[in-house]
């Protein structure tokens, strides 16, 4: 007979965020948000010409602030995605 699994973690086992593992799954989500949140930008500035030409008034810097407000926006809602699924892939095993 097989002894039931206690439903503690194991000790091998590391647990979720709190991990080597888990900051790099974390960081590769910021990642993934900063090049959907450029991308997305790119595409907002070449689709609509209002703002476009609200960047080109601006100049280079408002063109930076723009761009950066946008890609870190994207970068850190999945992050947070991200603590979501990490946290419910730990609970479901």
């Amino acid at each position: 007979m097989r002894a039931k699994k206690s439903p503690n973690r194991s000790p091998e086992r590391s647990s979720g965020l709190i991990s080597p593992a888990g900051v790099i799954k974390l960081m590769t989500h910021a990642m993934m948000g900063a090049a959907l949140g450029l991308a997305f930008t790119l595409a907002l500035i070449l689709a609509n010409p209002a703002v476009a030409e609200l960047l080109n008034h601006g100049g280079r810097a408002a063109a930076y602030v723009f761009v950066a407000t946008m890609v870190t926006t994207f970068a850190i809602g999945a992050v947070l995605t991200g603590v979501v699924f990490i946290l419910n892939e730990d609970k479901d095993s």
